[in-house]
């Protein structure tokens, strides 16, 4: 048959072109071409769709970067939101409008302006200046050349054009600025009064109907997630230092093989007269130099104890000279070679000839010496067998490690084979979400540090929920979850979501209906008493000590009691108002407003600033929402489904 067709090709394309034919006079060549490539379409800006493709592939660089940011801690699905979908949709769509408003314009960036913009990034400086050797060396890194690099640059530079000068021409005036920046500033002087809703809760009954009746209206609110009880066993420092012994046998061959390490070199402390040699070719000069050095090196030797008065009269080291040429403790490799030979040459107290350096001619003096030492080994043999230990468990970690991820691969039906082979000890865990683990309750004990560190890993979770895991039953793979922790899992029950009975939730819903009747009468007592002080029937009492707050500074109000105390408009004092929260109602007492102090005029014009940039970016989606007006942006059929995630890439 193969034979047939490779000995008659021209008959076989021939019959393939017959057989092809009618199928474009029935469906039309058009749609016969947009059947073979046409992608799926989620949106159009001025005629021109936004295929799936590209959303998926905006959407996988938008993940990438969190990807980048966020490192171990990343998790997809819970970035992956509808949210994040829209985002995503919309930033395509608004860069299309941009696009197309920039076409039609027809605006462009001259060489000058792409010119200043290319110098005036930091990555192509050096020196705080441009320079084409490093612009060259960093788009070589990244794969691009200058021509790539500046037809983009280009584009951009364009497209900035659009909005930009909107944005820009934002400015807030300066009265504006100021009576906002005065509001900031503003200071109430007030107290408070708090209804404490927990002060309220002794007295309050929930009786079992009450419990019954919020259970049966509101089943829903109590619905738990599909959860997964799973084992699974792990790789960590714990695992590869267990029953780790170091003996003193050990120890002391470390100690002997690595004694540098333990032990100190020789240190001199030195002083020195440096006499600098001129840098021009004056041989007078130079001679005056030599000349000059020579006789302080013999006035040193005639009386050493002269040495740093010496030094303080004449050395030109300007560093050293006030402290009569000390230059502290020196070890080997400090200093320039030729100085350095000498000073471990020479003898304490007894001051050198001249010795001959880059930096000039010195006469040195040795004043103190530390011999090499090394730390004993009682000293140190604990700091040893830490390092061992260390060594073996990284070793040990390495080799298990790899052969978890061999072994993992043969035995997927249990982990137990693998734990006993490893000497590792499985773990369970119970209430693994997709989101998270569950809260705790009666059945779901709140799990240790360690097993949340484990299961509340992003990559745990989605491994857990992996179609070979969850459906299969199968092993997981080795998980690498951080550089020194790896694991393996698989589930051993999975739980639908559901509702609980009754009776598993029944102490939840009396706690919550007994701090929601606590609320309510604390909120009952508090507007009593705001009542009764604004309509001056009780003494203004029982109110903590009175604060000043300012809009910037709350003094510990919550949100709620600083907008109701900030928004009331007091013509006499005292004022009352009153604002509730999660933990009661409290009644606030406004007895004093203030200006704040006068903000210099720096301040009012970095103030301006802010409030200009926020207006210009205010303006900006003000002018692109009016673009996508007039390019006719349409929302398509696949977008929601896309968004909603009811359509995945792989369904459309």
């Amino acid at each position: 048959m193969f034979d047939f067709i490779r000995n008659h090709q021209r008959w076989m394309q021939l019959i393939l072109l017959l057989l092809i034919l009618p199928s474009f006079a029935f469906f039309g060549v058009q749609s016969y071409t947009q059947l073979m490539s046409s992608e799926p379409e989620l949106a159009s800006v001025d005629g021109q769709a936004i295929t799936l493709g590209e959303f998926n592939r905006a959407r996988r660089s938008q993940l990438d970067q969190f990807r980048s940011m966020l490192g171990g801690q990343f998790d997809a699905a819970a970035l992956d939101t509808p949210e994040f979908r829209e985002q995503v949709l919309n930033s395509l769509i608004d860069q299309r409008v941009i696009a197309a408003a920039a076409a039609k314009g027809r605006y462009t960036a001259s060489d000058e302006t792409l010119r200043r913009a290319i110098a005036a990034i930091p990555a192509f400086q050096q020196d705080g200046q441009f320079s084409q050797e490093r612009y060259r060396q960093v788009l070589a890194g990244q794969g691009m050349t200058p021509t790539a690099f500046e037809a983009s640059m280009r584009r951009d530079l364009a497209l900035a054009q659009v909005l930009q000068p909107i944005g820009a021409s934002a400015a807030v005036p300066d009265k504006v600025a100021a009576a906002l920046l005065a509001l900031l500033t503003e200071q109430r002087t007030v107290a408070r009064q708090l209804f404490a809703a927990a002060d309220f809760e002794k007295g309050i009954v929930v009786s079992d109907a009450d419990v019954k009746a919020w259970y049966e209206t509101n089943a829903a609110r109590l619905q738990v997630p599909e959860n997964l009880d799973v084992e699974y066993i792990v790789i960590d420092e714990v695992s590869a230092t267990r029953d780790i012994k170091v003996s003193d046998a050990d120890i002391e061959s470390f100690y002997k093989q690595n004694q540098a390490r333990y032990g100190q070199s020789e240190r001199r402390r030195v002083s020195h007269i440096l006499i600098e040699l001129p840098a021009s070719g004056d041989d007078a000069a130079k001679k005056r130099a030599r000349d000059l050095a020579a006789d302080l090196a013999t006035r040193a030797a005639a009386d050493p104890k002269a040495f740093a008065a010496l030094a303080k009269e004449f050395s030109q080291d300007t560093g050293s000279a006030p402290e009569g040429g000390d230059l502290g403790w020196i070890s080997k490799s400090m200093l320039v070679p030729q100085v350095e030979d000498a000073v471990f040459k020479q003898a304490k107290g007894v001051p050198s000839g001249v010795v001959e350096s880059p930096f000039g001619l010195h006469v040195l003096l040795v004043t103190d010496l530390q011999p090499a030492s090394v730390k004993p080994l009682a000293e140190v043999k604990e700091d040893i067998a830490v390092e061992i230990r260390k060594q073996l468990a990284a070793s040990r970690f390495a080799d298990q490690a790899g052969k978890l991820t061999s072994l993992v691969y043969d035995q997927r039906d249990s982990l137990k084979p693998i734990a006993d082979a490893l000497g590792l000890t499985i773990a369970k865990g119970r209430g693994l979400t997709r989101e998270g683990l569950l809260p705790p309750t009666g059945a779901h004990p709140a799990p240790s540090s360690a097993e949340q560190a484990i299961m509340g890993n992003p990559k745990f979770r989605q491994t857990a929920f992996s179609s070979e895991v969850l459906k299969d039953k199968l092993n997981s793979g080795a998980i690498e979850l951080s550089p020194d922790t790896i694991v393996a899992l698989r589930v051993s029950a999975v739980h639908p979501a559901h509702v609980p009975p009754l009776d598993e939730v029944a102490t939840r819903i009396r706690g919550l209906l007994l701090s929601e009747k606590a609320l309510a009468a604390a909120r009952d007592a508090g507007l009593k008493r705001l009542e009764a002080l604004r309509s001056a029937t009780a003494s203004p009492q029982g109110f903590d000590a009175p604060v000043t707050v300012t809009r910037q500074d709350p003094k510990g109000l919550t949100r709620e009691q600083l907008d109701a105390v900030m928004t009331l408009n007091a013509k006499s004092f005292p004022a009352f108002t009153g604002a509730e929260g999660g933990d009661g109602y409290a009644v606030m007492q406004l007895s004093k407003i203030e200006p704040g102090p006068t903000p210099d005029a720096g301040q009012v014009a970095q103030f301006r600033g802010q409030l200009s940039q926020a207006w210009g970016a205010a303006e900006e989606l003000a002018a692109l929402k009016t673009l996508r007006q007039a390019y006719k942006v349409k929302m398509l059929p696949d977008a929601a489904k896309v968004i909603s995630g009811e359509l995945d890439a792989a369904q459309l």
